[in-house]
This record gives C-alpha cells, sequence and structure tokens, in this order.
C-alpha cells in the first residue's frame, strides 16, 4: 500500500519491510545535496513525511540524521507535523519539519510534545511517555546517535523493527547497501503517471484504508483529495514564490504532489458518479 504513494515523491526510492504493518523508504539518491543551497536532510525528510502522510491514512515516521545531529518527525493526516531533534552531542534542539520547527518542550495543538507523540502512536502514556521524556533531558553520556537509538527502542511497542544495517549514523550508501541485499526489497521509481495510477490500481483490491484510497471513489476518497487540494494549493503558491534555496524545492514539491494527488482522487469521483456508482 505504501509503494503507490511513494511513487508520486518522484524520487527513487528503494522499499522494505520494517516490522509488523510498517515499511521503510531509503532513497537511492541525496536530494538535500544536489542545490547550491542544499537544504537540510531534516527538512527534505519532513516534507517527504507530510506528502505521504496526506496521501495515505496512516502515520508516517521520518527518520534522519546528518553531522549536524538528527531526529525523527511525525506526519499524519493534516495534523501539525511533530518530532524530536538533537545536535550532534545530544543537546535537544527544535525540528524542522515540511512546515517549520518545532520548538524543544513546546506544546502542539494545545497538548505536549511527548504526549502528542504518544496519543499519536498509541504509545502508552505513562511507561513509554517516560522514555521519551527522558530522551529530551540533558545527558551529557548520550549523543544523537543514542539517542535515535534509544527512541527506535521505544519505537518497537508499537511495531517498527528496521532491517538490520539501517543504523542512526551510518552514511546514505551504506543504508543502500543493507536494502539492496535483502530479501523483499523493491525499487520504487518514477516513470510517468501512466505507471503510477497502474499502481495504484494494482492495490486496490481491498484492505482497511481502501474506501480512502482515490481509486475507490468514495465520499471518503473524494473529501479527502478535496481536502489535499486545499492544502496543496498554497503550499505549491508559496513555493513558486519563495526565493531559490532555503526550502523552495521541497515547498514545490510537496505541494504539487498534495494538488496532483488531490485531483486523481476528485477525478475517481467524478468518474464514479457519471457511472451511476
Amino acid at each position: 500500500m505504501v509503494a503507490p504513494a511513494a511513487l508520486l515523491l518522484r524520487e527513487p526510492m528503494l522499499l522494505s519491510g520494517a516490522g509488523a504493518g510498517w515499511s521503510v523508504l531509503v532513497p537511492e539518491r541525496e536530494p538535500w545535496a544536489r542545490t547550491e543551497e542544499p537544504a537540510s536532510v531534516g527538512r527534505v525528510v519532513g516534507g517527504w513525511a507530510t506528502a505521504l502522510a496526506v496521501g495515505a491514512p496512516w502515520p508516517v515516521l521520518g527518520l534522519w540524521w546528518d553531522a549536524a545531529g538528527g531526529g525523527l518527525l511525525l506526519a499524519s493526516g493534516f495534523r501539525r507535523t511533530v518530532g524530536f531533534g538533537w545536535r550532534a552531542d545530544g543537546t535537544p534542539v527544535g525540528v524542522a519539519g515540511a512546515g517549520g520547527g518545532v520548538p524543544h518542550g513546546e506544546a502542539v495543538e494545545g497538548e505536549p510534545l511527548v504526549l502528542a507523540l504518544v496519543g499519536r502512536l498509541g504509545l502508552d502514556p505513562v511507561l513509554d511517555g517516560e522514555l521519551l521524556e527522558a530522551l529530551r533531558a540533558p545527558d551529557p553520556e548520550a549523543d544523537a546517535g543514542a539517542r535515535l537509538r534509544g527512541l527506535l527502542a521505544v519505537l518497537t511497542r508499537v511495531g517498527v523493527a528496521l532491517p538490520a544495517g539501517l543504523e542512526p549514523g551510518f552514511s546514505a550508501g551504506a543504508l543502500r547497501e543493507a536494502l539492496l541485499g535483502r530479501p523483499g526489497t523493491r525499487r520504487v521509481e518514477w516513470s510517468g503517471w501512466r505507471e503510477a495510477v497502474q499502481a495504484e490500481l494494482d492495490v486496490a483490491g481491498g484492505g482497511r484504508f481502501a474506501e480512502w484510497m482515490p481509486w475507490s471513489g468514495g465520499p471518503r476518497a473524494v473529501g479527502l483529495a478535496a481536502a489535499q487540494i486545499a492544502v496543496g494549493a498554497p503550499v505549491l503558491a508559496r513555493g513558486v514564490r519563495a526565493r531559490a534555496g532555503r526550502g523552495r524545492g521541497a515547498a514545490v514539491a510537496v505541494g504539487a504532489l498534495l494538488v496532483a494527488h488531490g485531483v486523481v482522487g476528485v477525478g475517481y469521483g467524478v468518474m464514479r458518479r457519471g457511472r451511476g456508482g
């Protein structure tokens, strides 16, 4: 179910399983390093996570790291992206998502940051909440890699299990090599709208999210598609008007993805009504 949405990112990806009900995507290129003014890894990953979450009714976790630090972003539907971030030495910092930063300790949508993460992922508010709070506390012995490994240990409670070789701190090349040698890994690469739509139709046989998918043409799918257009259009417009660099490419890509996915969904709804469905 993840592959059709990942196709619309228009970035070559490696896709593999990552535990019960979870998949992992690793980019085959490094889009954050392809411009004169490179975007941060966290911002690019945040844009992808936001687009994938709005394009499908499931939460998306964006795990990232570079020489300056690392972090995790959680995107779910149209809600504000939340997450944790640390400098390389493990000092907690704000998280840069697709729509801006989440300062350390700030409440999100009226609730504390940890409670927002716990609630959206279905974690235990007491036991897991305490572990997450500890990851935000000062600890001179824990660098960003250790913080991320601790976070992944908490996420095992909801079934997340990264394949062997996908470890915080590893290089992008090492991550790709780890997945390429793993049975069940597949490449997801944009090759045109016809193939993207066909990929969606290939998985249209059912599942608990089927009524939300564009091909269903039902009221929930059309409502989601209309919301995607409403959110994506202003993001795309801001990206087009922005100066080169400083996240412009990410904003254009996310906005275009949401608008395109929404138009496809509305189109399916119109065709279904035309057939009397």
